[in-house]
């Protein structure tokens, strides 16, 4: 079967010469076909080509961020360091207020506060950027750890010595009084009998209405005339101590009243049994009368 052709005919402009081009159907199918094919290509790879420049510079956008994030763990982790000898240092500190109230050393290996097990990641392709963060990561979790640690400890320290503020301002430790101690604790010469008698306080003598105020904080448990001490006021300070005031001309608290170390209470006087203006002073530990002097810091 002859195959189909398509005849050309060029004219020249003279019309004196006529060109005459035979092509057969499938030659220009093949022609069309290749120039489609060439065309198709010709826009794959501009695209590629785009693509590719597109691609080189988001590669070069990251690499910059890359580096710029590796500068800033690297700032980071100098911080971290700059903390963690921070935190050195509140180590020596805390354990030098150990050492002074005579407090419970921590190890080495509690303060360590040791973990351990993979981290189930693979670190051979990770750039230097995602090393640090990792790096950056494990030292900032371990510092978390080490202060909460650390602080824990700070509040067993801190309720440690809160506690004993709280016993030193309940202890006796002032002179109550101004004036002349003119008898002392213990076996002594009764004033009036003139036969040994225990003491159970020290006497104060100074003018009548000379203030009388309170050796530490505390809660006044009793106010009123008691016996041979005339009127007297009774403070309960709590850990077992309490003082008693006797011989006062005038009481300035109420029971129930809540008195710190210093503030007035009374007034000297000589009610009771008594030869004369002065205080009977005595402290009390868990009910036992004791030598007032050895609570006594101001004497």
């Amino acid at each position: 079967m002859s195959l189909k052709k398509l005849s050309l005919l060029l004219i020249t402009g003279s019309r004196e010469e006529l060109r005459q081009f035979r092509f057969s159907y499938v030659f220009l199918i093949g022609s069309a076909v290749f120039i489609g094919l060439v065309l198709i290509a010709n826009v794959f790879l501009t695209v590629s080509f785009f693509k590719a420049r597109a691609d080189y510079n988001e590669i070069a956008r990251l690499e910059a961020e890359n580096e710029m994030l590796a500068a800033k763990y690297d700032e980071l982790r100098s911080q971290i360091a700059d903390a963690n000898a921070v935190y050195a240092d509140l180590i020596e500190k805390e354990i030098v207020i150990r050492n002074i109230f005579n407090l419970p050393e921590i190890s080495t290996d509690e303060r360590g506060l040791g973990i351990g097990g993979p981290d189930g990641r693979s670190h051979e392709h990770f750039t230097r950027a995602v090393e640090l963060a990792h790096s950056t990561e494990k030292d900032v979790d371990a510092l978390t750890r080490l202060a909460a640690f650390e602080k824990e400890k700070y509040e067993e320290v801190y309720n440690t010595l809160a506690e004993k503020k709280s016993l030193l301002d309940h202890t006796p430790s002032i002179m109550p009084s101004r004036g002349y101690m003119t008898r002392g604790y213990g076996m002594k010469s009764d004033p009036f009998t003139g036969y040994q008698r225990f003491h159970a306080g020290i006497d104060i003598a100074n003018k009548i209405g000379t203030p009388i105020y309170a050796a530490a904080d505390g809660v006044v448990r009793y106010t009123g005339k008691m016996g041979d001490l005339g009127k007297l006021i009774d403070v309960d300070h709590g850990y077992g101590y309490r003082t008693r005031y006797g011989h006062l001309s005038n009481i300035k608290v109420k029971k129930g009243q809540k008195v710190r170390r210093g503030d007035l209470i009374g007034l000297m006087g000589s009610t009771g049994y008594s030869t004369g203006s002065h205080l009977h002073y005595e402290v009390l530990i868990n009910g036992k009368q004791v030598n007032p002097l050895e609570y006594i810091l101001n004497n």
